[in-house]
């Protein structure tokens, strides 16, 4: 870059040809009907297709998240996702409950937050079954949770988190932060009222009593960068890296089996069996070989060996 300053008689004709010129442009577009007002930011970013990729996560999170409710309602319940809709967050705010649970979260990779809603009956629900109660609560009137349904809170969170994470891990890899809870939807301070964001609602179903809803809030904005991603069609069905047909394969190949090797089956008469006695011996005839079963089915033929001084047999043929 160069260093070079203007003079002061360079300044002064700049300023002189400044101050002189009379040129003024001049437009009048205001019968253009190809003229729209524009403001930055406030373009519709409801278009953003039809959101596949975010169904395929949906239905692996309902599926994962069944685990983390096991262990406190001592069943796993059914999960349904709903396909997610786009709102203002005045709207959603107006079609929930005034006393919930909103986890706020930070999702590092997209820089945006992320909210997580539970219902206050649902949360007692949990305690109650947590500790050994029924899982039928009957509806209340709260303004505020026990520090014992707090802490089942943190738990559900914490699993649920984990379960979303691995949901994202096949469109790409997304890292939860915690960053508060409320439960008044006014006092969240997670996106502007007038901000739209995608709602993905889950519908949790337990056996012979009333359904509950879990809902997953992203803003759109924060789903922009990746809205091609979003609308692609060609995502696997993987969590941490290990396909369902591995993980499938790695279950079957665990499973125990009972292996037999048959020497023989002599054949001897009612009268010769009530005659045995200790130290008789019974001619065994092995003619093609030693038959191996596998949980009683035969499977290969073997002959009798000794291997490091125990006995052994080596397949030789399979039935």
């Amino acid at each position: 870059m160069s260093s070079r300053k203007l003079t002061s008689e360079e300044v002064d004709a700049l300023m002189d040809g400044l101050q002189g010129s009379d040129y003024e442009v001049q437009a009048d577009v205001a019968d253009s009907s190809e003229v729209r007002s524009f403001q930055f930011g406030e373009d519709d970013l409801s278009l953003m297709g039809d959101y596949y990729a975010l169904r395929l996560i949906n239905e692996r999170f309902a599926r994962h998240a069944r685990s983390v409710f096991l262990p406190m309602l001592r069943l796993q319940p059914r999960i349904s996702p709903f396909p997610p809709e786009v709102k203002t967050f005045d709207e959603y705010c107006e079609g929930i409950e005034n006393f919930m649970n909103l986890n706020i979260s930070r999702m590092e990779e997209l820089r945006g937050p992320m909210l997580l809603t539970l219902g206050p009956k649902f949360i007692s629900t949990l305690t109650a079954s947590f500790y050994g109660g029924s899982i039928y609560q009957p509806d209340q009137k709260r303004t505020e949770f026990t520090s014992t349904e707090e802490r089942v809170i943190e738990l559900v969170y914490e699993g649920l988190s984990e379960c979303l994470s691995a949901a994202w891990t096949d469109l790409m890899p997304v890292a939860l932060t915690y960053q508060g809870r409320e439960v008044n939807p006014q006092f969240a301070s997670f996106v502007d009222g007038g901000e739209l964001v995608i709602i993905c609602a889950f519908l949790i179903q337990l056996p012979n009593g009333d359904s509950v809803n879990m809902d997953v809030v992203y803003p759109l904005q924060t789903l922009k960068p990746i809205a091609s991603q979003l609308r692609s069609r060609m995502q696997s069905d993987t969590s941490d890296d290990v396909s369902w047909r591995e993980r499938m394969e790695h279950a079957i190949l665990n499973i125990p089996l009972n292996v037999t090797a048959l020497l023989g089956e002599p054949v001897m008469s009612m009268g010769q069996l009530i005659r045995l006695q200790s130290g008789d011996v019974v001619p065994i005839q092995v003619n093609e070989g030693i038959e191996l079963r596998v949980e009683n089915n035969p499977i290969f033929l073997a002959d009798i060996g000794e291997v490091s001084g125990q006995a052994a047999i080596s397949l030789t043929k399979r039935i």
